[in-house]
């Protein structure tokens, strides 16, 4: 079920009034699932049937992405302000600390909920925020590229270049391993996604001071990175297990940024194991448990 939802969200620059997009699927414990910048909800789409066997599945789409509309004049697209706005969303569903699954920004937002003690759980699929200052330089310079090509691309040129794999390769081999899997429809709507995007410059000039450096004590944290990820280089997971010692890093063989769409059983096995106690979580994922 699509919707949106206008609830108040009590930020640092006082209490306002925001609107977001979602999509809710499944029975269960709550689980909610955030995108990348640039993106959207359906970024998700491959995996959510899977989760929703388990989960009452939510997947939003994030401030100024999607259908959602960009924050109010006067709230930044950063890190403390969407993390409030999305505390106050799951508050207005009724959202008692549900499980949560980030990728990219969302995977940051998500480590920063459950450092903020408003969810039971992470799962973070390559998290922005544990770069270095060279590695953020490339990663932003890519994004820009991306969107760039996006903005400039004529609608029948995307649809003419999505019906190719060699097309949907050129749309979005950055952030997939496999581009050729992804459904034309799909690469259209992720396409005009990127270029209609109205947070994507502030988010992305906010994030140019993030560096995620505390741990995420008390709850299950699973932090998990596609082995062929362009964007957001592997080797930034071994960081990401330094500054979260307690968590679990799983290698996703195969993967690239986004791994929902190169290998949905293995995305969805692992987000649904995050949301399990750790016990039983370690044993069904050893077997992807490795170094990166």
């Amino acid at each position: 079920m699509s919707a949106t939802l206008s609830f108040t969200a009590p930020t640092a620059h006082g209490p306002r009034e925001v609107t977001l997009a979602y999509a809710r699927l499944g029975a269960g414990e709550p689980l909610v699932l955030l995108h990348g910048i640039g993106h959207h909800r359906q970024a998700w789409d491959p995996v959510v049937d899977i989760l929703a066997t388990e989960r009452d599945v939510i997947a939003v789409d994030l401030p100024g992405f999607g259908e959602s509309a960009a924050l109010p004049a006067g709230l930044p697209h950063d890190l403390p302000t969407t993390t409030a706005v999305l505390g106050a969303f799951c508050a207005a569903l009724g959202l008692d600390r549900p499980h949560v699954a980030g990728n990219s920004l969302g995977g940051l937002l998500a480590l920063e909920l459950g450092r903020e003690n408003l969810v039971r759980s992470v799962t973070a699929l390559s998290p922005a925020g544990f770069w270095t200052r060279a590695e953020r330089r490339y990663a932003f310079g890519l994004l820009t590229g991306m969107r760039r090509t996006a903005r400039s691309l004529p609608l029948p040129l995307v649809e003419r270049l999505s019906r190719t794999a060699v097309g949907r390769t050129a749309l979005t081999s950055t952030i997939y391993a496999r581009p050729g899997r992804r459904s034309p429809e799909a690469v259209v709507a992720e396409t005009l996604a990127l270029a209609r995007a109205e947070g994507f410059a502030q988010t992305l000039r906010a994030g140019r001071s993030v560096l995620f450096t505390d741990d995420v004590p008390g709850i299950p944290v699973t932090v998990a990175w596609g082995s062929r990820d362009r964007l957001l280089l592997p080797r930034q997971g071994v960081r990401a297990k330094h500054t979260l010692p307690r968590a679990r890093l799983v290698r996703l063989p195969g993967c690239g940024h986004v791994p929902m769409n190169d290998d949905p059983a293995l995305v969805a096995r692992v987000v649904l194991d995050g949301s399990r106690p750790q016990e039983a979580s370690a044993v069904r994922t050893s077997f992807s448990t490795v170094a990166l």
